[in-house]
């Protein structure tokens, strides 16, 4: 086992993936923790392309963890607007004040990095594998998928979890733990990705079980996923003679929480229509689709010009599209288009 994370480390000197927030591989010195962190909750179920200006952006406007517990929550929601599951900014907001109320010093340990806000197993592991580079066990989708091949795991996932948790375990070295967190990562999202891998090129083509049995291809295993429920939904347009759209934040928690949004009816089965204010509203023909983690959205878009005082909510200048999130923008710019605005 020592000899293929040796190999591994060799493979992620020459061929790291250069990202924002990391340190060159085998350069003196730690990662910082802050930037870990930040980076880890910003990538959870979202990509390295989406994430990128995202985290630069984070950067430059709170450059420290200390920084980010003085911000105000409207700003740090705006600013996440677009990058989708929007309680990890909430979480973020929290876990930076509780980091905050230390002093801005974040804890080493994995069990320690647990009780924070938002930070669960997988997070924890990394941070303490890459900022302080204690040998913990980072295992994230790209990481299941290395091991259940490396190891011809065939028992589908979820079961599997364990077992995968176990070989990765087995396989994480002592020297340069956050190294070789990083360049699992890696491997699992350039060279053994999930349709054609490139096990030609593959550090580790020599000790891999699956492709010694021809099966890489169909690992690791799933177990198939029920259906996706479709909801359904009203969302209200209103302009008045200023060109000002009416908006509202949405309740602190639940979907889309804390966030600036169109007013909307609830979202469900069969939703009662909820009007912000009395108006000729116009209904479009198609709805606005949008697919969250659980379920399918289709919002039925309405849209009136009025300058009617609104039930809740207030008119303000149509946002820029990274001020709002992406289904809102989807069914705002379909509501602009119909009134020719």
């Amino acid at each position: 086992m020592k000899r293929d994370s040796a190999v591994l480390l060799a493979w992620y000197d020459r061929a790291a993936r250069p990202l924002p927030w990391r340190r060159p591989p085998g350069q003196a010195g730690r990662a910082n923790p802050y930037h870990v962190w930040l980076s880890e909750i910003m990538l959870q179920q979202t990509t390295v392309a989406a994430v990128k200006p995202y985290f630069t952006a984070f950067l430059a406007r709170w450059p420290s963890v200390v920084a980010l517990a003085a911000a105000e929550d409207a700003d740090v929601m705006a600013a996440w607007a677009g990058l989708g599951y929007y309680a990890r900014a909430r979480n973020l907001l929290a876990c930076a004040r509780a980091v905050g109320a230390m002093g801005g010093i974040f804890p080493q340990a994995e069990a320690d990095l647990r009780k924070l806000p938002g930070i669960g197993p997988y997070t924890a592991a990394a941070i303490a594998a890459i900022a302080f580079d204690i040998p913990a066990t980072v295992v994230d989708g790209n990481v299941e998928r290395v091991v259940a091949r490396r190891f011809a795991v065939q028992t589908p996932l979820p079961a599997a979890k364990p077992a995968l948790i176990a070989h990765a375990a087995s396989l994480t070295p002592q020297y340069r733990p956050g190294d070789y967190a990083q360049a699992m990562m890696d491997l699992g999202a350039t060279i053994c990705t999930p349709r054609s891998p490139k096990c030609e090129i593959c550090p580790w083509a020599h000790c891999c079980k699956a492709r010694a049995q021809g099966i890489e291809a169909s690992l690791p295993a799933k177990t198939p996923k029920a259906p996706r429920p479709r909801w359904l939904g009203h969302a209200y347009a209103a302009f008045n003679a200023q060109g000002e759209v009416l908006l509202e934040t949405r309740p602190p928690k639940g979907l889309l929480g804390g966030m600036l949004a169109l007013p909307c009816s609830d979202w469900g089965e069969a939703p009662a229509p909820n009007p912000p204010l009395v108006a000729q509203w116009h209904i479009l023909n198609t709805p606005v689709r949008h697919v969250f983690t659980h379920f399918e959205l289709h919002l039925t878009v309405h849209w009136a010009m009025t300058d009617a005082t609104p039930g809740r909510g207030r008119f303000t200048p149509i946002p820029a599209a990274t001020d709002l999130p992406s289904v809102m923008r989807k069914a705002l710019a379909a509501a602009r288009a119909a009134a020719g605005l």
